[in-house]
């Protein structure tokens, strides 16, 4: 903390970018928040990003700065960005400075209020991620299983259905997840905050959850920063209440985004493919505090846009390198309607071992992976040739295939609305006895849409029994 607060004013102005000069005091630290006097309701808040020399800062603001003018007074905090933490701001939305956004009446005056840059946990503190978290969607619980205090992704281009999924794993998760559930808006439409603010009040889930929002029509500071305000509302129930927290962001590439337009309007030289040159270290700075402790933990699930569907872009491998599953959604499988469109062969997790899921899933998941990717090497035969062409085994092979990816299909709660088809949430043991069962012939004999877009195998055999009837 500066000991004696510093006043400057603004010398330049560009956008979001702010140059102010202080004249007198100690030069605002790089991170340190700034409020500008100007007359419109309410201060501007900037963060500080850059010393031009001994007594000019750069700064970006993370509000819109239309109607500031130069010469406007600026008062140094002495520290970051803070928001406010604590029970008051559960069943709120709140933005990146953790204003209520939501119409509902303001939080109280005297609430805790936290720096929204902080240290991750020390890694003697952190606990181990061994522990199976079941989503009751089956190809995740299958061949991705999630980790309870660890990191996931959903990783695809436009229109595959991430968004989707998030939402469904919210629906599938708040029902037996005995917890605080955070969501990150980060840069995306505000419609979908909307939704997701009506659909909670709905399902009755509200008043464990918070929502911050930084959408994609605030200016790129808010959508930059927005992501660690959520995660030190979070880092509070961990460390202060214990309790096991959910953290949701969609989507994380538009945290990139934001850094990258940040820093191209800081001046600096870009990096690979346009990126930013920080583009590793502002990334870590955000997974790193994702962590469990003794008694907590978070558990993070994160929506991840990639750009022209190109997984070797450097955001979508920066991302990747800190998850424990990553769910690669496919183009080609949404195209021919299999929703999720997880592609079993391109998606991992560390978790899927035996020494942590139990040799029985393990086994299952290999054979499962075998036969999809078996089926994968004999598509291009086929389209060729035709299925007359393959020996009998290879058929089987293929027919099995089929009908396990048309299994794994799932219809979902928050998609009833257009479907008319009601949600479904399969236990882990269910889905094991369904893919066993396809694996070991049982369905040879069924139509394959007997298998699609239904919850367990026991929905298929009285299905196929009615019709024998």
């Amino acid at each position: 903390m500066s000991p004696l607060l510093s006043e400057g004013r603004v010398v330049a102005l560009r956008g979001p970018v702010i140059d102010i000069a202080f004249e007198t005091g100690p030069l605002p630290r790089i991170e340190e928040a700034l409020l500008v006097a100007w007359d419109q309701p309410g201060a501007l808040t900037a963060e500080v990003q850059s010393h031009l020399d001994r007594t000019t800062v750069r700064a970006v603001a993370l509000q819109p700065t239309a109607g500031l003018r130069r010469g406007a007074t600026v008062r140094a905090t002495g520290g970051p960005i803070t928001v406010p933490v604590g029970d008051p701001v559960l069943g709120r939305l709140l933005n990146v400075l953790g204003e209520v956004g939501d119409l509902g009446p303001p939080l109280p005056a005297d609430m805790t209020r936290w720096p929204i840059h902080r240290r991750p946990p020390p890694l003697a503190a952190q606990a181990e991620t061994g522990v199976v978290f079941e989503t009751g969607i089956k190809v995740i619980d299958l061949l991705v299983p999630l980790a309870q205090g660890g990191k996931a992704a959903m990783f695809g281009g436009a229109g595959v259905g991430k968004t989707v999924l998030v939402m469904e794993l919210i629906h599938a998760m708040v029902e037996k997840y005995q917890g605080i559930s955070v969501f990150a808006g980060v840069g995306e439409r505000s419609r979908e905050g909307h939704e997701l603010l009506h659909d909670m009040q709905d399902s009755g889930v509200l008043p464990r959850t918070v929502l911050v929002y930084g959408q994609m029509n605030e200016p790129p500071g808010a959508r930059w920063r927005v992501g660690f305000s959520a995660l030190t509302i979070a880092e509070y129930f961990r460390d202060q209440k214990h309790q096991n927290v959910l953290l949701l962001m969609d989507n994380v590439f538009r945290f990139v985004q934001a850094g990258s337009e940040v820093s191209g309007l800081l001046g600096r030289l870009p990096s690979r493919v346009g990126y930013q040159p920080t583009l590793a270290t502002e990334v870590a700075a955000l997974q790193e505090r994702i962590a469990s402790v003794a008694g907590a933990s978070i558990t993070a699930i994160e929506a991840v846009y990639v750009p022209a569907d190109d997984f070797t872009d450097p955001a979508v491998t920066a991302i990747s390198s800190h998850l424990e599953s990553a769910i690669v959604l496919s183009r080609g499988m949404a195209a021919e309607g299999i929703y999720p469109a997880v592609d079993p062969l391109a998606s991992s997790s560390v978790l899927l071992d035996p020494l942590i899921v139990g040799a029985a899933h393990y086994a299952i998941a290999e054979r499962v992976r075998e036969t999809l990717a078996h089926w994968r090497e004999l598509r291009d035969v086929i389209a060729l040739l035709g299925m007359e062409e393959l020996g009998a085994q290879d058929r089987q092979i293929v027919s099995r295939a089929r009908r396990l990816q048309r299994f794994l299909t799932q219809p979902f709660a928050v998609t009833e609305a257009f479907t008319g088809i009601a949600g479904r949430s399969v236990k882990l043991a269910d889905t094991l006895a369904g893919c066993r069962a396809i694996l070991d012939g049982e369905a040879d004999a069924w139509p394959e849409s007997a298998l699609y877009m239904i919850g367990d195998i026991g929905e298929a055999r009285q299905a196929m029994a009615a019709a024998v009837a």
